[in-house]
């Protein structure tokens, strides 16, 4: 490609660009730090990178703390190689109508269960319209969703037995970040 910010525009150009863990390292850093790298913990720009780790050393931090690119991110405390998780977002990003945890599963390479997380992760950042992780005041709410005890049949009711709050039902919770 011609640009290093531009974005793969079909999936063949996708793989063969995220293949290489340092060019895809080259343009995620470039979409997250513009301007350049910057600590996500205290905002210095005085770092070091150590190429071999692929990791930054943060020169103002306390003991030269150590960060990667996915620090502070959707992608924090996963495994999964910023290779696919860059491919991940690629394919969910194109998909007109979605794409299952299966088919991210089987053009990844990887487990249902870490493509379910993935997948999970990067609807989250699609939706709040940044990579970054929820921070200052943050609003938390929870409710439990389902059927009425009187809408259910008899027998359903004899197994649920009397007040058992919300037993039987979803329980839903809703976080938002103030601002």
């Amino acid at each position: 490609m011609k640009d290093k910010n531009e974005f793969p525009k079909t999936l063949k150009e996708a793989t063969d660009y995220f293949a290489d863990v340092d060019t895809a390292l080259k343009f995620a850093v470039a979409m997250r730090w513009p301007d350049g790298v910057k600590c996500p913990r205290c905002g210095s720009v005085h770092v070091s990178f150590t190429a071999k780790r692929r990791v930054w050393t943060c020169e103002d931090c306390p003991n030269r703390r150590q960060f990667s690119f996915k620090v502070g991110t959707v992608m924090e405390d996963s495994p999964i190689g910023l290779d696919k998780w860059l491919l991940g977002i690629w394919l969910v990003a194109s998909a007109k109508n979605g794409i299952s945890s299966y088919e991210l599963h089987r053009a990844l390479g990887i487990t249902q269960k870490s493509a379910w997380f993935l997948e999970q992760r990067i609807r989250l950042a699609l939706q709040s319209g940044t990579i970054e992780k929820l921070s200052g005041e943050i609003e938390a709410d929870e409710t439990y969703i389902g059927g009425k005890v009187r809408n259910m049949h008899v027998e359903q009711k004899r197994k649920r037995g009397r007040g058992t709050g919300g037993v039987g039902k979803a329980i839903v919770m809703g976080l938002l970040e103030r601002k």
